[in-house]
């Protein structure tokens, strides 16, 4: 099932969307959300600007999605419906809250006639109640005021949802005895608006159904439901331990990477020490001189945030330290889309800074793959001593999934060598395997050497203004990193490993691509996928994969990146699928140019 929560941003779409996914995943459904809000602070409410909205699809199988449209729309005023209609599929639920459809309402979503009454939804199964009017006389002599009382009324749709799809209130109820212990009224309040919607589904008998989603058949494990930013953070807090270091954080609060600041500022016990910067500059200077300090440095940001910090990471790139450079990819340029997602970061991050000056790109798959690519990028930057990037991206950022707890003891130690013996240190002599060179902390005796962001000498580290030295040390940074390729795994293939099509991603896509080729494989097609997560340097075997099938399609977020650099390495030709909404690909949309090749082949 696909449940869409619509209305204004301060209606609590967000929290009531995210409330009845804990639950799903309380319940062993599978599930994947899709949050999508404005990017002000107080959008103009009542208007299409400032509709928030929420959705999740929930299954007793693999859930790769939020899916593509809502099975169930429940819109709480006019604009919430107008923004959110042309989404719903044929026949599908609408809940409205009439409270929100008087005239002030219609004319701010710019409705010459109220949709609830002039046959707009006849194609659809609309129930129409007034939750406003409902929460008020539900909370009649309650101590809130009727501003605090309304902001309530997304419970009283929470529960009727619950009654729905025969959910629990449990995980909801212990979540708001936890919120609001400190604050009664309000605890007593949404419990009560809350149990309250569940008992108008009980008892009023507009509903004809009701639904029940098994719970998913899933390995045996620990569980919890988790987003991108949240995994991101622990996976850097998992890495710091799995390389016995600390871990410091340098940055700036930007949409949608803040929420990493925010998690990692939580757990100072874990030796995390997080560093809220002035601006984007100081957050990337700070970490570089936490990575000269022997730390686990990190910076997060966004594109914008990326640009600001380019120097910068030139001079990381410069100085041979280890450094995690997490972009939470947006739309843009400039400030664009600021809560929505994109993925056109990727060429930013192959050749965003001056001169040569190439580094690891890795990029995730899932808001769970988050935490794993998370301690792969900080095992590649400690052991080739080289900055690294990690592209994520809004819609993992802010999405959830069920996610298995990982073991320690299957997660890999990062060995961490620090130079101690100053006999025959050099700063720049590098590891013969890895190119790498000695990681060597200030203050230890005999150990003292320069850095900066003047050429090196290739081996003492002094400022070097040689020309045939500055060739060779440009040349010994890109080896270093194209030397990585042999630590990287191959790529594997879902499907058969040649055939017709192969549909390669990278990144966030691959909920899409994976929902769209299995879907394209049950009805015949000889189709295969394969994803990306090391961008830079290539999996050594993508090339061989690439030629095993007729034509390569590659998806994107942007306008071809990926396909750009793909055709550039390897004069193949590729066809492409670009989309640049700030929304995520339907399954839909990759099934359809499945089918169009398949068709024309």
């Amino acid at each position: 099932m696909v449940i869409r929560f619509a209305g204004d941003s301060g209606d609590g779409m967000q929290l009531t969307g995210t409330q009845f996914g804990n639950t799903a995943a309380a319940l062993g459904n599978d599930l994947a959300t899709l949050p999508d809000f404005p990017a002000e602070i107080r959008a103009p409410a009542g208007t299409l600007a400032g509709v928030s909205g929420f959705q999740l699809q929930f299954a007793s199988h693999d859930v790769f999605t939020p899916g593509d449209g809502p099975d169930v729309l429940v819109a709480m005023n006019a604009a919430a419906l107008k923004a959110n209609l042309p989404e719903l599929k044929r026949g599908a639920v609408v809940i409205a809250n009439v409270g929100g459809f008087d005239e002030t309402n219609l004319k701010k979503a710019g409705l010459a006639s109220n949709p609830l009454e002039d046959g707009s939804l006849d194609g659809f199964k609309l129930y129409t109640l007034d939750v406003t009017r409902l929460t008020r006389e539900c909370l009649k002599g309650s101590s809130l005021n009727t501003r605090a009382i309304d902001r309530s009324k997304n419970f009283f749709a929470l529960g009727l949802m619950y009654w729905m799809y025969n959910r629990p209130m449990e995980t909801t109820l212990q979540w708001l005895r936890d919120r609001f212990k400190n604050q009664p009224d309000v605890l007593a309040a949404n419990e009560k608006v809350l149990q309250a919607g569940h008992a108008y589904g009980e008892t009023t008998e507009m509903f004809e159904v009701t639904y029940r989603v098994p719970k998913a058949q899933v390995a045996p494990g620990t569980y919890r439901n988790i987003t991108g930013n949240t995994a991101l953070a622990w996976g850097l807090i998992a890495a710091s331990k799995l390389a016995g270091i600390d871990l410091f954080h340098g940055a700036y609060p930007i949409t949608p990477a803040s929420d990493v600041l925010h998690e990692l500022s939580r757990h100072k016990a874990f030796g995390v020490v997080t560093f809220q910067a002035e601006d984007e500059i100081a957050g990337v200077a700070a970490a570089i001189g936490a990575a000269f300090g022997g730390k686990l440095a990190v910076t997060t940001s966004s594109g914008p945030g990326i640009a600001l910090k380019t120097e910068a990471i030139g001079l990381a790139t410069m100085a041979e330290l280890p450094l995690v450079i997490i972009n939470v990819q947006r739309g843009g340029p400039s400030t664009g889309l600021p809560t929505k997602t994109e993925q056109a970061d990727l060429l930013q991050a192959m050749f965003g800074r001056n001169s040569e000056a190439p580094l690891p790109i890795l990029a995730p798959a899932t808001p769970g793959d988050c935490f794993h690519m998370a301690i792969e990028a900080a095992r590649i930057a400690i052991k080739y001593m080289v900055p690294v990037f990690l592209l994520s991206d809004g819609y993992l950022a802010n999405g959830a999934e069920p996610w298995p707890v990982p073991k320690l003891a299957d997660l890999p130690r990062i060995p961490v060598t620090f130079r101690t013996d100053p006999e025959g240190f050099s700063p720049y002599q590098r590891a013969a395997d890895t190119l790498a060179r000695p990681w060597a902390i200030p203050g230890t005796p005999g150990l003292e050497h320069r850095i900066g962001g003047l050429e090196k000498h290739e081996h003492t580290g002094s400022v070097s203004y040689d020309p045939v030295n500055h060739e060779r040390m440009v040349k010994l940074r890109e080896a270093k990193v194209a030397g990585i390729a042999a630590d990287v795994p191959d790529l594997e293939v879902n499907g058969d490993t040649s055939g017709d099509l192969l549909v390669l991603g990278w990144g966030s896509t691959y909920g899409a691509i994976t929902a769209a080729v299995s879907a394209a494989r049950a009805r015949g097609l000889k189709v295969s996928s394969a994803h990306l997560r090391h961008l830079n340097p290539f999996p050594r075997n993508l090339e061989r994969v690439l030629r095993s099938y007729g034509q390569v399609l590659i998806p994107e977020l942007n306008m071809g990146q990926l396909r750009l650099l793909i055709q550039a390495r390897f004069v193949l030709p590729t066809i492409g699928l670009s989309k640049v909404q700030g929304q995520p690909l339907k399954v839909s949309e990759v099934l359809a140019r499945i089918e169009e090749l398949a068709r024309s082949h």
